[in-house]
């Protein structure tokens, strides 16, 4: 049989020899194996290293729940909270977290070297629609038997697409082979958001900020100087040139 082993210190109390948890989910209550524990409070506040027989019954009088959020400190750091409301909070703050993440997608366009401009067209308005959503498009065109010998034709339908979409997106990767295949993809332009203008809150006490005051005194002492520079040049105008004598 062999001889018992202690932990290291790489591997934490609730770790198996390998160093990994025996478990992803937060361990709860009874769960929790270690003989001390550092509790904080439902606040955040910090109570001190406990027995965890103790830590749990402190939560059961505050009729909480005993959570081991840190397992691998040392010693574990554990939270007395309602175990079923943290879970929600986790829950809800995941669900907003995927419902404000964009999710760009791959959307594919196929043409042929003898597409005619109607079906042209036609594909034209869908990557349109595509690219307005926000996602990608992967224009492809396929040849077949001789056609493998008018490559050109392939590459110059890939940018005549591209010139019908560009006021929505931007080349993302060049017209290359692929097999049969020649394949481009357009990525959709940045939208630009535009800055909110931010007002000065009006003062409580309906007077004005230094700081305009200051920009009020600044304009009055340019428009007294143009007016005096004006002055001077009047006064110049009513000057009179002297007779000349006969």
């Amino acid at each position: 049989m062999p001889p018992f082993r202690r932990p290291t210190d790489a591997q934490g109390p609730n770790q198996g020899p390998a160093g990994k948890e025996s478990s992803t989910e937060l361990r709860v209550n009874r769960r929790i194996r270690v003989p001390r524990v550092l509790v904080i409070d439902d606040s955040g506040e910090r109570l001190g290293e406990f027995m965890t027989e103790d830590a749990l019954r402190l939560a059961q009088e505050r009729g909480l729940d005993l959570v081991e959020v840190a397992p691998t400190a040392r010693p574990p750091v554990c939270r007395i909270t309602d175990f079923g409301r943290m879970k929600y909070e986790k829950k809800k703050k995941e669900s907003v977290a995927r419902r404000n993440q964009v999710q760009v997608q791959l959307k594919e366009v196929k043409l042929r070297p003898k597409t005619d401009e109607h079906d042209f067209e036609f594909k034209v308005r869908h990557a349109r629609r595509f690219l307005e959503e926000g996602n990608k498009v992967k224009v492809t065109v396929r040849f077949r038997g001789r056609e493998m010998a008018h490559r050109n034709i392939g590459e110059e339908q890939c940018m005549e697409f591209f010139e019908a979409v560009k006021d929505l997106g931007v080349v993302e990767l060049l017209p290359r082979m692929e097999g049969r295949q020649m394949f481009m993809i357009i990525s959709p332009l940045k939208k630009k958001v535009p800055k909110p203008i931010v007002e000065r809150p009006p003062r409580p006490d309906g007077g004005v900020d230094e700081e305009e005051e200051e920009i009020k005194d600044d304009y009055s002492d340019l428009e007294d100087m143009v007016d005096d520079d004006t002055e001077d040049e009047e006064d110049e105008d009513d000057v009179e040139a002297p007779a000349e004598e006969g």
